[in-house]
């Protein structure tokens, strides 16, 4: 498998040279956030959404990747005359803080023109933390609210803590295919996927770019354990059952025929560790495991939103295992108990939890549907 730290790319960013406080009392400072905007802004700027990106995901959901090439990660949902209309709104997405392309993470040097990058000893983050960036890169774009957050699995988590964090700069909340907590389950899954990075020879206790390689084979476990969780056994069944790559052998052969299965995993694996960096995976999945916006309102879900103007829609996935449509309903409940307005739709689909980045019309109709009439709510052309 490569070795080789995938390449250094020029990415639009803000700089903040007061940094951010981070929850865990760690002041990082200057603080970069990378990002990329699509459509126009208009002269009242009220057009703005932000898009929220997922673990795995990055600042270039419209586009082409920069690295890989790979089409656009939510170009079904986001782009002129889709749901997420480029041609009617702004939409601004951003690296997360703690991310590997270009907003400040692991790979950043400690200090300004330095060469000690913070690698695995960069500070604890929060989702919360992430939305605290957010916000200074949108206060720096001089809005001062968005008409609307969206984002699903780790993108939806963000969206809440912007919901209830700061609830009068958002006017509509798309939390997608998530919670407002990581399961157990979900955090095991996590746990497997961070052991197999630090077993690998390579990781070198976290400082593996002083060594010039990158724990290639731990990440692309890690990748392909957390991509089991991501679709669902009727998908799986669908795309490759009990199929053999290249061949028909009816009998084991030792490490010679593979299940077709096998091949899509172990690609999914080679693929990913040619664009994310291990340490930044390792800061990332904590700070999901961590989430828990209850607990961060003495137990009450309803308590995180009292009072709250912003329109909802939560929208989950029926063969979603990873984040259940149970825990939307729980979220709906905990949003009507807090007077909030909630639209809570759940899209029958068999592509588990990556059904809302692949092309789902009926999720795709329920967006639209709603950011239009939230649109004339709020007095938007």
């Amino acid at each position: 498998m490569d070795q080789t730290p995938f390449p250094e790319i020029p990415h639009r960013h803000e700089a903040f040279a007061d940094g951010l406080l981070l929850d865990c009392g760690i002041r990082i400072a200057p603080l970069a956030i990378a990002y990329r905007t699509y459509g126009t802004l208009n002269a009242a700027r009220t057009n703005a959404v932000l898009v929220c990106h997922a673990l795995t995901g990055d600042q270039y959901v419209a586009e082409p990747h920069p690295l890989t090439g790979k089409p656009a990660w939510w170009g079904t949902l986001v782009g002129p005359g889709k749901p997420v209309d480029t041609d009617r709104y702004f939409v601004i997405c951003s690296n997360v803080l703690g991310g590997c392309m270009g907003s400040t993470g692991p790979r950043s040097e400690r200090t300004p023109g330095g060469s000690d990058a913070w690698g695995i000893e960069f500070p604890p983050i929060t989702v919360q933390d992430m939305v605290r960036a957010q916000k200074k890169l949108v206060d720096s774009l001089q809005i001062t609210r968005l008409f609307a957050v969206v984002g699903g699995s780790m993108g939806g988590m963000q969206v809440l803590a912007w919901a209830s964090m700061f609830p009068d700069a958002v006017f509509a909340a798309v939390p997608v295919a998530t919670a407002p907590y990581h399961s157990a389950q979900n955090i095991a899954f996590h746990e497997v996927g961070r052991q197999a990075i630090f077993a690998d020879p390579d990781f070198h206790d976290g400082f593996y770019a002083s060594h010039g390689v990158i724990p290639a084979r731990g990440l692309a476990v890690a990748r392909m354990t957390a991509h089991i969780t991501y679709l669902s056994e009727a998908a799986l069944t669908r795309k490759f059952g009990r199929r053999l790559q290249g061949g028909n052998a009816k009998t084991p052969v030792l490490f010679g025929e593979r299940f077709a299965v096998e091949s899509y995993l172990e690609h999914q694996g080679s693929s990913f560790v040619r664009r994310f960096d291990a340490n930044s995976y390792l800061c990332i999945t904590r700070a999901m495991d961590f989430f828990d916006l209850a607990a961060d309102h003495g137990g009450s879900l309803a308590t995180a939103f009292r009072g709250s103007k912003t329109r909802f829609l939560l929208v989950s996935f029926s063969s979603d295992w990873l984040f259940p449509t149970a825990e939307s309903r729980a979220m709906a409940r905990a949003l009507n108990q807090a007077a909030a307005n909630v639209s809570f739709v759940e899209i029958v689909s068999d592509k588990g939890h990556d059904a809302f980045l692949l092309d789902e019309p009926d999720f795709h109709r329920t967006v639209a549907g709603f950011l239009t009439g939230a649109a004339e709510a709020a007095g938007l052309s």
